[in-house]
């Protein structure tokens, strides 16, 4: 509003009298002193008072300036309006800080408007009209009708009606900003409330995140604001109802000689009846809601319970404290040795302790970090403990213990104990089963449970099946290992890389070409791609066959798919032209891989030709060959030692194939039946019958059984001899 227009130039006029009528002759002198009033930031209710002209009405300005220090702990005694005109309600005990801030933050408002309206007037008139119009609106204040100030007599003797509208449209924007700063203030309050932090908790853990769960927070905190709000207010309507009985009832004990009749009605002077204000009882139940989920349905209570009992069995249970004499028998028990026996110190703790099966557990968890085979031993006793009470878990993990430790025994044992006590072996207990069979070799018994763990329909597990092909590979029976691979195509898919190897190289190391051929098949079927160490397995099993087009096939195959040969690979392709004698083709071989690819041989590769030449008796050849070994720095392999002796002694060298024997006697345990074969052989072509028959009791010593043809072999050279004894004599 325009105060140019407001305050016009008769008011102007007047309000120089007026202001010249305020100030007292003795301080006209001092005009630049009251000039120097200063208007704080609404922030601030700092006003200093000593500046201002002492007149009637300026004195209750300056008390109200000056009791801010003194009053300002009653925040409760806030200004308050009509829906007319601006009201500021403050008793005598109180209330002067939360006058003080209306007081500062009207002069700080009013200060602009007058500013603007009067652009050309210096600071003090300015000043001078403000403190005029403060000392006005603290002077209605104080006799509390500053609503009649809208009246037409007031406006007519000092200022026009628009001006005090204008105060009141300021106050009443004055009294919304504190409103609101209050409200605000209270909010931080009742943001931290527990109940509201408890109900952000819970809108936490169902998912809600982020803004939402802000504005959340901010709502059921303003509810709860509101809502303790009202109930403060009926609180204070109450007192206040109470003390006006009290008063209406001495004043008429006094007047009448009469008390009141009790009842839950009160009489007042005019004969109305005054009802009794009382806190409003709530009607139903609490009803919250999160996004249209009403929560306080009963079914939610119901599903509260049943979460609680489902998760006494899952949330994990304190063990009970363990001390006095209780604490030196568990000392006792942790221990104790392998060989004594513990049932009479678990009888006692159990008496002492009276343990749960937490509490059990954890006297076994402590065995476990000191003994492991002290654990396994009184977890096995604590099966048959009735408050331990085991289940087939307890079982099944006991079983896993001695699995892991390959205890096939102790596993069986706790296995039987299972069944004995009616309780039968689950999917995983066979599980546990199978691969430990599996790792121990018992086919049988493996297969058993594998077949168990099958009639529960269960899905193709990567480690059984994988595990039990293995076993099939190290028993030597890579066909059935075949046959579990190829049962369906689930199985097929999950089976590694590692273990279709294994299966192939078992067939290559048994001459199972058919077998090997049928394994590469699957490892192209299900993505495999073929490598060098396929190729080799492969070519070994057609040499080992003795099909060398096949060999010599894949050989060439593998060329074009631009893997290079190792002295692996090379070797296996050569031992199968060994084994149909073809020498040229070999050579040529040998020629084309060293122009074309720069193949040089190795160690291998010079085994496999030594064999052959050695086989021959071309010793020269093979000395040669000796030779370019030493030349690579490697020592001669001990399937060299084997050609050698064997060489040696079917030549009739004495000397070199006693030597050869002797290097072989040194590793006798690293040679194989096939090994110790040859040589016997070796020797007794060799005329070499002591030493024959010397190798013949290593051979049985080493746990090895003879062929037959080296049983018959022996007899006729024991034959023979005696032949030859007898016609000497």
């Amino acid at each position: 509003m325009n105060l140019k227009r407001i305050v016009n130039r008769q008011s102007v006029n007047k309000f120089s009298i007026c202001y010249g009528r305020f100030i007292s002759p003795h301080l006209r002198n001092g005009y630049r002193d009251v000039s120097t009033v200063s208007v704080c930031a609404p922030a601030s209710s700092n006003f200093d008072g000593s500046q201002l002209p002492q007149n009637r009405h300026c004195t209750i300005f300056s008390s109200y300036l000056h009791s801010a220090s003194a009053s300002a702990s009653q925040p409760d005694l806030k200004p308050q309006f009509s829906s007319s005109a601006p009201k500021l309600d403050s008793d005598d005990s109180g209330g002067d800080g939360t006058t003080n801030e209306f007081l500062s933050r009207f002069a700080w408002i009013m200060r602009k408007k007058l500013s603007e309206a009067y652009p050309e007037c210096d600071k003090p008139t300015v000043d001078g009209m403000l403190l005029v119009i403060v000392d006005k609106v603290v002077y209605e204040m104080e006799k509390g009708n500053l609503d009649q100030m809208l009246g037409s007599d007031i406006s007519s003797e000092e200022f026009s009606e628009d001006l005090w509208r204008t105060v009141w449209e300021v106050s009443n924007s004055v009294v919304e900003d504190m409103e609101k700063e209050r409200k605000k203030e209270k909010m931080k309050h009742f943001l931290q409330d527990e109940e509201v932090k408890e109900m952000c908790r819970f809108a936490g853990e169902i998912g809600l995140q982020g803004n939402m769960l802000r504005e959340l927070r901010f709502k059921w905190a303003r509810e709860k604001m509101e809502e303790a709000d009202f109930y403060e207010g009926l609180k204070r309507l109450r007192e206040e109802e109470e003390q006006q009985q009290e008063e209406r009832g001495q004043g008429k004990a006094e007047a009448e000689g009469e008390t009141t009749t009790g009842e839950e009605t009160l009489v007042t002077e005019e004969g109305e009846e005054a009802k009794v204000v009382d806190l409003p009882k709530r009607h139903g139940k609490i009803k919250y809601k999160i996004y249209g989920l009403d929560l306080s349905d009963s079914k939610w209570g119901q599903v509260a319970d049943k979460v609680h009992k489902a998760g006494e069995a899952i949330w994990p249970q304190e063990p009970k404290p363990i001390s006095g004499k209780c604490k030196l028998v568990a000392e006792k028990i942790l221990s104790l040795k392998m060989e004594d026996d513990p049932s009479s110190l678990l009888a006692e703790y159990k008496e002492l302790q009276e343990p749960r099966k937490v509490d059990w557990i954890a006297l076994l968890d402590q065995l476990k970090e000191q003994n492991s085979n002290l654990h396994l031993k009184i977890a096995e006793h604590l099966l048959s403990e009735t408050s331990f009470q085991a289940n087939i878990r307890d079982y099944s993990n006991l079983i896993a213990a001695h699995a892991e430790e390959n205890c096939v025994e102790d596993a069986e044992r706790i296995l039987q104990k299972m069944k004995d006590n009616s309780i039968l072996p689950d999917i995983l207990t066979a599980k546990t089963l199978a691969l430990m069979y599996s790792k121990a070799g018992d086919m049988d018994k493996a297969r058993q449970a594998f077949e168990t763990y099958s009639s529960h329909g269960f899905k193709p597990d990567t480690k059984v099946y994988n595990s039990m092909i293995m076993a099939y590979v190290k028993a030597g029976r890579p066909d059935l290992g075949e046959e579990l691979l190829r049962r369906d195509m689930e199985i097929t898919e999950i089976v590694t890389e590692e273990t279709i190897m294994a299966l192939l190289a078992s067939f290559s190391k048994l001459g199972d070409a058919a077998g090997a051929g049928r394994i590469s098949s699957t490892m192209t079927f299900v993505g495999i791609k073929d490598t060098l160490e396929s190729y080799t397995l492969l070519i070994e099993a057609f040499a080992r066959a003795g099909d060398v087009k096949k060999a010599r096939n894949n050989f060439d195959h593998m060329m074009k798919t631009g893997l290079k040969p190792d002295d692996r690979c090379t070797a296996s392709i050569i031992a199968a032209y060994e084994k149909r004698n073809m020498l040229d083709e070999a050579l040529d071989l040998l020629l084309k891989l060293e122009g074309d690819v720069g193949f040089e041989l190795g160690v291998a590769t010079y085994t496999v030709m030594i064999d052959w030449l050695g086989k021959m008796g071309l010793i020269d050849e093979v000395e040669q060959l000796l030779g370019k070994i030493a030349n690579l720095g490697e020592a001669y392999p001990l399937k060299i030692q084997v050609i050698l002796c064997d060489m040696y002694a079917r030549a009739k060298m004495e000397k070199k194939a006693l030597q050869a024997l002797g290097v072989l006697e040194a590793k006798k345990e690293q040679l194989g039946a096939n090994d110790f074969e040859r040589v016997i052989r070796g020797l007794l072509d060799g005329e070499f019958g002591e030493e024959a028959k010397r190798i013949e009791k290593m051979m049985l010593a080493q746990g090895h059984t003879q062929s037959e043809s080296l049983k018959i072999a022996l007899a006729t050279k024991v034959a023979l001899k005696f032949n030859r004894t007898f016609r000497r004599t």
